[in-house]
């Protein structure tokens, strides 16, 4: 018997690398004869870059570039024939402000991986965006890339009061003649109230008051650099990163598909007779773009039955199935909350022995 095993990072607990290594421990436990292969999966967000070197091997460039607030922070590129992989986190990431001044947080440092990507001589850069602290509209990216205007782009959504003019040109001539890829579920536009601000203004640090302004802000600066783009899918992605990526000239494909082309999951899915996935909490929202999801999807097309094995199932049986599982198992039901939380690559591999029990053969 052969299992695949595909999940998502459990936020706050494991990496989806950890995650996708403690449910292959607990799973050989209990059977040590089955064939296990390992494809830990992102969306663009958090864990794109090491899921990817994971499954796909290429050489990791280690650099320092600025963060958010200014202090330097460690970022890595993945670089894999002639194409490099960038992701927004490492200089922009929610973790790294930890919702602390969010109106002055900016994006400098993903313009700083995106040059060091481009540095090594590749034709192809893939950022993937998502799990930000910033709202700045990816000004500072562009700043990073050579772009001018009339105000600080480098200096969070505080510093574009008063935009009327922004130089794009030199920031599109940096990456002549390279593919620029945007890695991203997010479908939102910049500004409005399905917005950057609006939407996840909140949960980096933005006040009601503050979410007003900072759409403002935001509005000021799409007119001064390209209204349309500003209302495309995706331009509000990792707090309008994925704005200043299609200014840019970027393509914009879903973070799972990339991931999933990349490390051939559909080959991967048809070549195992069961396919488990995961994340930190299963429910009906996992259907906007989330791992499972996605991987259930692949599993169904390839007539193989998948289950996920998450932090909490917060659907039922009917959810479950339209959600395409075939099992939904729970580590804070099987372990409890404290220690789901406490040892969760230990609790979790706990879960993996006791589920494939029930879904090898010969046990």
């Amino acid at each position: 018997m052969r299992v695949l095993i595909a999940p998502d990072k459990f936020a706050g607990t494991l990496t989806a690398v950890q995650a996708a290594e403690a449910i292959a421990e607990g799973w050989r436990r209990r059977a040590p004869d089955v064939e296990v292969d390992l494809a830990p999966m992102a969306d663009g967000g958090p864990g794109f870059v090491d899921v990817l070197h994971a499954s796909t091997g290429g050489t990791i460039v280690e650099v320092w570039v600025r963060g958010p607030h200014g202090g330097e922070v460690p970022g890595r590129v993945l670089v894999v024939g002639e194409t490099a992989y960038v992701e927004s986190a490492q200089a922009c990431g929610l973790h790294l402000t930890g919702g602390q001044e969010p109106r002055r947080a900016g994006s400098f440092g993903v313009g700083e991986l995106v040059r060091a990507a481009l540095a090594q001589g590749v034709r192809r850069v893939v950022l993937g965006a998502g799990g930000s602290g910033t709202t700045d509209g990816g000004a500072g990216l562009l700043a990073a890339l050579g772009a001018t205007a009339d105000v600080p782009l480098d200096a969070g959504p505080d510093g574009l009061a008063g935009v009327s003019q922004v130089d794009v040109a030199p920031a599109r001539a940096a990456l002549d003649g390279v593919e620029l890829v945007l890695a991203s579920d997010v479908d939102n536009p910049l500004t409005g109230l399905f917005g950057a601000a609006k939407t996840y203004g909140p949960q980096k640090g933005l006040t009601e008051p503050d979410v007003v302004e900072v759409d403002g802000l935001l509005e000021a600066y799409a007119h001064a650099c390209d209204r349309r783009t500003s209302l495309e899918p995706g331009a509000g992605a990792a707090g309008g990163v994925g704005f200043a990526a299609l200014l840019l000239g970027a393509t914009r494909r879903p973070g799972l598909d990339v991931v999933a082309e990349a490390v051939g999951l559909a080959d991967r899915v048809r070549a195992a007779d069961l396919v488990v996935t995961g994340e930190g909490a299963f429910d009906f929202s996992s259907r906007s773009g989330k791992v499972p999801y996605g991987v259930a999807q692949v599993a169904v097309e390839a007539l193989r039955p998948c289950i996920t094995l998450a932090g909490q199932v917060l659907v039922g049986s009917r959810e479950m199935r339209a959600l395409g599982m075939d099992g939904a198992y729970a580590l804070v039901d099987a372990v409890g909350e404290e220690r789901a939380f406490a040892e969760p690559a230990v609790a979790l591999a706990e879960l993996a022995e006791r589920v494939a029990r029930s879904w090898t053969v010969g046990e």
